[in-house]
């Protein structure tokens, strides 16, 4: 029966990879990737044009608008590859393409109503789950850098906001004090600590929303998910070659991008860690991201884009330690957890990474000024 199962998945996939496949005859569908949102294959064709393409069931349970994230990625991959006609680039550089169906749609629907997509697959290149050394951490920065400039001059509005209220740091505030009003939990001392440490930076928490409400920053494009693992190199170069997983992009701050790319990368002990004490914001792994990022940003930032990176690096340590903490006292609704207190050192990793970050801001103020 297993077996039945299987041949009849298998044939099932190869219909689906068939209908986008051009040119070429779809040779083998294979499982593809560590993601845990959507289903990805590999799809081999017999062609000597493109062997390989990416094809993806879209988790419809957390992206409930998929047409709109389709028309999103369109717009913003079609405006980049017309851009890079016209740079000049000295190094190798990739956008995923967004693959059309024969009758000339970006996506199709199988017999079960599950949501299918095909994009291009970057030949040649790899990603990596934890940051090597500075000089990865450069190419890092870089490609983010490179992400961000592409799409600096498509006006934000040209795109649909696919996940409102993301990275708005106030609004996970006043969830945090809705759960807090109702909830009577176990006072440890982690839970104190906690409590403390969000009431003493609850002002802080609206300090890149007020920029943007005053005119300070301005909206942009942002990638809305720049982890490590989202950044292939070349295999051979290792240099970074490309940003993938699109699904996020929408109209943002770089800023929350800027800040998330530091505050996953530079954290070498992980998110999952238990012993606080080997938490540890690193600022030479924070110089070499910033110096690739800058390398091409400062072709788009302003004077205030500059002041405000040292809070939004604070400050999404900050938020993620919040919506943790948040989600651990409303009963770990949100957040996969292993067991019960998960979500609440979670938070305690992020809260010692914030102090981290704190206890050396006269050092990263200064690097980030002397790359100006």
């Amino acid at each position: 029966m297993t077996e039945e199962f299987n041949t009849q998945r298998a044939d099932n996939l190869i219909a689906i990879a068939d209908q986008f496949a051009q040119p070429g005859k779809v040779t083998g569908v294979k499982a593809f990737g560590s993601g845990n949102i959507n289903d990805t294959f590999l799809v081999t064709l017999d062609s000597s044009k493109e062997q390989h393409f990416v094809l993806q069931r879209i988790n419809t349970l957390v992206f409930r608008q998929p047409k709109l994230i389709m028309q999103n990625m369109r717009i913003f991959t079609e405006h980049v590859h017309k851009r890079l006609q016209h740079i000049p680039l000295n190094r190798r550089w990739e956008v995923p393409r967004v693959l059309l169906t024969q009758d000339a749609q970006d996506h199709c629907q199988d017999a079960d109503g599950s949501f299918w997509r095909a994009i291009s697959f970057i030949e040649g290149s790899q990603s990596f789950d934890t940051m090597r050394d500075r000089s990865q951490a450069k190419e890092i920065g870089y490609a983010l850098g490179m992400f961000h400039n592409l799409i600096s001059d498509l006006p934000a509005e040209k795109l649909a906001d696919t996940l409102q209220g993301f990275h708005i740091t106030p609004l996970y505030l006043q969830d945090y004090e809705k759960v807090l009003a109702k909830t009577i939990a176990h006072r440890s001392s982690e839970v104190n600590y906690c409590l403390q440490f969000v009431s003493e930076r609850q002002a802080f928490a609206h300090i890149l929303e007020n920029a943007k409400a005053e005119g300070k920053l301005p909206l942009r494009l942002m990638h809305g998910d720049p982890k490590i693992n989202n950044v292939m190199f070349d295999t051979v170069t290792q240099q970074a070659v490309s940003v993938i997983d699109l699904d996020t992009v929408k109209p943002g701050l770089v800023h929350y991008d800027i800040g998330d790319c530091l505050r996953s990368g530079c954290n070498q002990a992980g998110e999952e860690i238990e012993n606080w004490k080997s938490v540890h914001f690193d600022t030479d792994l924070c110089q070499g991201i910033l110096q690739g990022y800058l390398s091409v940003a400062k072709a788009f930032l302003t004077d205030n884009d500059y002041a405000y990176i040292y809070d939004a690096i604070r400050l999404i340590a900050f938020e993620l330690g919040l919506r943790f903490f948040a989600d651990y006292l409303a009963g770990n609704v949100y957040f996969k957890v292993k067991y019960p207190e998960h979500n609440l050192a979670r938070a305690i990793v992020q809260f010692k990474l914030t102090e981290s970050i704190e206890s050396q801001e006269t050092q990263i103020r200064n690097i980030i000024k002397d790359m100006k």
